[in-house]
């Protein structure tokens, strides 16, 4: 774990209105800062900084945190990258990381560092398998160059060779298991997952190389196997020769739907190509993405397989700011192969006249109906309809309606008319939809207990608990006293326990309350109820008073037969059952 100290000197030097500001735009507001929320794609602020918490919170999408939460999140790494990011921004040295994980990261780092120089060291060596290997990628059209730019290279058709050599370079067994680039036997052996493969690297927006993915030089099975999810590498966040695409000065991004893609495109010019790790593309991937870019074209394969993907894509950028084309590509299954058949320019000739998403959209929907029949066409028109009144501007309702009256054979007049009747009927879905979330936007949605066993009683029970954790967030002086008569095993939310228990750690260890240093004690999760909480409560100023009547209401409600955490689901349920009972014979519920 990287000193207490350093953290909360990072977090002195970075003032979070300042490191934010320089993502967002910030618009002050009282002693508050709010702007469009990077994280998801709104038009009136739902944003927030604190700067006396030094927090940020989004009543839109819910993310929150602190300074590091923000810097993690907005970049797609680890909580430890986060830090030295922050550091290298202040002009501080690298913290030294004293943890057991800190130190396994490194050596991982180090570990596919070496292989990676060992895999295009095997390709360029003068075995017969060297050979084959060099010929596969002249094969895949690959020069040189390209071939050095992103350090491919060629696995040993062995079983022990790559994890003998790291051996020798001074790994031990623990750390080449970690890597993922080994295995070990029924038997208890160790052996190399990759063998007999064409290997690419996969890197990081920093340039570490954090995965592999190994091809066999024929069609047999299985063709393709990429590293597993390690503590370097998470593939849901990861997107592939982002680290090369993001040095653009173009922001059109070509999202492929393989690494040979992407590479053929690089070779020929194309250098915003990049692809998903992992076999679908993530939100998490979308959101990155959407950090460098501010147009993406889709590229996937023309077969079925490929198509579905695209209408998948879609949907996840359906929130995010980007505009979003679909690239056909005729004659040739993917892009790999249509740059080899007609050639880089005609390829970029194609990307300028790329389709947008509704154009895909109706277009996956015509090939459903057969327009000679009277049925098909009436369904067709309903179905295209529902598409054009889903908030499209209205020029695109305007042309698009041209286009199918045209298609259809129906008059424009009568298409107008059924439009107008879909977007109030979509209005009305929304609207619906809307009212549907604010339900569950109030306190009682975020308890996560079974309150309707208990009431409102219950209510108040988890409230105090979250505003008890609040209070000694924002004054650490109610601190000690809250110590002396809480016992953190008697809290009925989890989160909350775990809140309350690394504040009291701190305390006790002599570490400044703060949600920075909390932050390295708490999931991701409970860190943003903190944030939440503290955003929602930054008008009110806590009392011992406060305080007092937060203590007093979880000690009314604690079960004298012991923690409520270590209670059943059925004893839970009797206990708030007893809380509802209590309610009903004392209606002020005091």
């Amino acid at each position: 774990m990287i000193p207490h100290e350093y953290i909360e000197e990072v977090v002195r030097r970075n003032d979070i209105a300042d490191v934010i500001g320089s993502y967002v735009q910030l618009k002050r507001k009282g002693r508050l800062h709010s702007g469009l929320c990077p994280f998801h794609s709104e038009k009136t602020p739902s944003f927030y900084v604190y700067p006396e918490t030094q927090s940020y919170y989004c009543f839109g999408c819910g993310s929150g945190g602190d300074v590091i939460t923000f810097i993690k999140n907005i970049n797609n790494i680890d909580y430890v990258e986060a830090v030295k990011l922050l550091a290298g921004r202040a002009g501080m040295p690298e913290p030294a990381e004293d943890d057991k994980v800190g130190r396994m990261r490194s050596r991982v780092l180090a570990i596919n560092k070496d292989a990676a120089r060992w895999f295009y060291a095997c390709l360029n060596s003068s075995t017969e398998e060297a050979k084959q290997a060099r010929a596969y990628w002249r094969r895949r059209g690959l020069d040189d160059k390209t071939i050095t730019r992103f350090g491919l290279g060629y696995a040993p058709n062995d079983f022990r060779a790559t994890y003998l050599h790291l051996k020798d370079k001074g790994y031990t067994d623990a750390e080449l298991l970690e890597s993922g680039l080994v295995k070990r036997s029924e038997k208890g052996n160790l052996y190399n997952i990759f063998r007999g493969r064409v290997m690419t690297p996969i890197f990081d927006l920093r340039g570490n190389i954090i995965a592999f993915g190994g091809r066999v030089l024929d069609d047999s099975k299985p063709k393709y196997i990429n590293s597993p999810e390690t503590l370097v590498y998470k593939k849901s966040k990861t997107v592939f020769a982002l680290q090369v695409a993001k040095k653009s000065p173009n922001r059109r991004y070509v999202l492929c739907e393989g690494y040979m893609d992407v590479i053929s495109m690089h070779q020929a010019g194309i250098d915003t190509a990049v692809c998903a790790c992992g076999t679908a593309l993530s939100a998490d991937q979308v959101r990155l993405l959407s950090e460098y870019a501010d147009e993406v074209v889709l590229c996937y394969d023309s077969d079925e397989a490929g198509q579905k993907a695209t209408a998948r894509s879609l949907e996840l950028f359906r929130n995010s700011p980007v505009k979003v084309g679909v690239l056909q590509i005729p004659g040739a299954k993917d892009p790999d192969e249509y740059i080899k058949k007609y050639g880089a320019e005609r390829f970029r000739a194609l990307l300028d006249g790329t389709g947008n998403a509704l154009e895909f959209r109706i277009g996956q929907v015509r090939k459903k109906y057969d327009l000679a029949q009277d049925k098909d066409r009436l369904d067709y028109v309903k179905e295209v309809l529902r598409l054009l009144a889903d908030r499209n501007s209205p020029t695109e309702r305007e042309v698009y309606a041209g286009r199918l009256a045209e298609e259809t054979n129906i008059s424009k007049t009568a298409i107008m008319t059924q439009l107008s009747d879909e977007v109030k009927r979509a209005g009305y879905r929304r609207r619906t939809e809307n009212q549907k979330k604010l339900l569950h936007s109030g306190v009682a949605d975020t308890i996560k207990v079974p309150y309707q066993a208990g009431g409102q009683k219950a209510l108040g029970v988890a409230y105090a608990e979250q505003m008890l954790a609040v209070a000694m967030l924002r004054e650490p002086g109610f601190i000690p006293g809250v110590m002396q008569r809480l016992d953190p095993a008697v809290l009925v939310m989890p989160d909350m326990k775990q809140a309350v228990e690394a504040i009291f750690r701190c305390s006790r260890e002599g570490i400044a309350v703060s949600l920075a240093n909390l932050g390295a004690m708490l999931p991701e999760q409970t860190m943003i109820e903190l944030s939440r909480l503290v955003a929602q409560s930054s008008d009110v100023v806590p009392t011992q008073k406060d305080v007092e009547m937060y203590l007093e209401r979880i000690a009314q409600s604690t079960p004298k037969s012991g923690s409520a955490n270590k209670m059943t689901d059925q004893e839970l349920a009797e206990y708030f059952q007893t809380l509802k009972n209590r309610k009903q014979g004392n209606p002020t519920g005091r």
